[in-house]
């Protein structure tokens, strides 16, 4: 446990009360704590047409959160190709690479991150690129590879630059891509056969001797488990306004959920939780070691907590890093 890494996920939400810039402010000051933590990275989603979201240019809140932090790894939980044309994205991150060496990370999505009449309005031929994803990373993989495995259309400043590869998903099919491939891959699910796929078909690479492995998971982590259930309400909250269509604000947490939500809505967020880390540290470390009992060792934990609280933000990431460390 104590070797497993530690970073976090950003999907930039707006608090009731805030507005698109406070949003913004918000992430930058997260990264900036974490990075004071010593986090291993810090990436932010893609979700488009989002009211609730300020996640939609992600390259530029990389590149600002990069500016105002001083060693944490920066990068896009993911980028979701199916949204952007190959040579857009590695002149873009080969860029950030060239300001800031050895912090950018691109994980990638085959998703377009958002509803079907929003990806065709972000790119004509998404319907078709999200069956090209493979060939596609292909393409990432030769612009930043080196000047001899580049074509005529190059991908400057980003030959050469060597940015890392994430794979994203739960699906069989990235399991195989990020097994084939030999990279990274960032398990955002529970389907314990995609991460088997991964690990027994992972060919070695260049970038990678053995398989990587991040999970991603809702964390909340409180002095008691009973504060812990109380702030995870927020994430309830947005959890079934999701499924209602609304994609409402983040709201503070609340002592009558169960009074706001229906029966069924409110069983919901129950098997939500069963798929999170909530709880005390000594809970949560419970809850990690059953986690790893069940779908192997895991070489770094992504956690991403929808606290309304910035500080009580910010200590459950100081929490979970001391869970994990005892």
């Amino acid at each position: 446990m104590k070797d497993i890494k530690l970073s976090a996920l950003n999907l930039v939400p707006i608090r009731e009360g805030q507005n698109d810039e406070d949003a913004i402010n918000d992430m930058v000051k997260l990264a900036q704590d974490l990075d004071d933590l010593g986090y291993e990275r810090y990436w932010i989603a893609e979700h488009h047409n989002a009211p609730n979201l300020v996640s939609s240019a992600t390259a530029l809140l990389i590149q600002h959160t990069l500016e105002h932090t001083r060693r944490i790894k920066v990068g896009s939980g993911g980028s979701m190709l199916p949204n952007h044309a190959p040579l857009v994205v590695a002149e873009q991150f080969g860029t950030m690479e060239t300001l800031f060496p050895k912090r950018v990370d691109l994980g990638l999505g085959r998703a377009p991150g958002t509803d079907m009449m929003t990806a065709s309005a972000l790119r004509i031929d998404q319907h078709n690129s999200v069956y090209q994803f493979p060939e596609e990373v292909e393409q990432l993989q030769q612009y930043f590879g080196p000047d001899h495995q580049q074509a005529y259309v190059r991908a400057y400043p980003a030959v050469d630059k060597k940015v890392p590869l994430y794979i994203l998903g739960s699906s069989t099919d990235s399991a195989h891509l990020a097994a084939r491939k030999g990279l990274s891959y960032v398990f955002d699910g529970h389907l314990k056969e995609a991460l088997q796929i991964y690990r027994e078909l992972f060919e070695p690479s260049e970038v990678l001797n053995e398989p990587y492995v991040i999970v991603c998971l809702n964390t909340i982590v409180a002095k008691t488990d009973k504060q812990a259930e109380f702030l995870a309400s927020t994430m309830a909250q947005i959890i079934v306004s999701i499924t209602r269509g609304r994609m409402q604000l983040m709201k503070p947490p609340t002592d009558d959920l169960q009074g706001l939500l229906t029966p069924r809505e409110y069983a919901l967020t129950n098997q939500r939780y069963k798929d999170s880390l909530i709880g005390s540290e000594e809970t949560v470390r419970k809850q990690l070691e059953d986690f790893v009992n069940e779908y192997g060792e895991i070489d770094e934990l992504m956690a991403i907590s929808y606290i309304y609280d910035q500080d009580q933000q910010l200590e459950s990431y100081r929490r979970l890093q001391h869970a994990l460390k005892e």
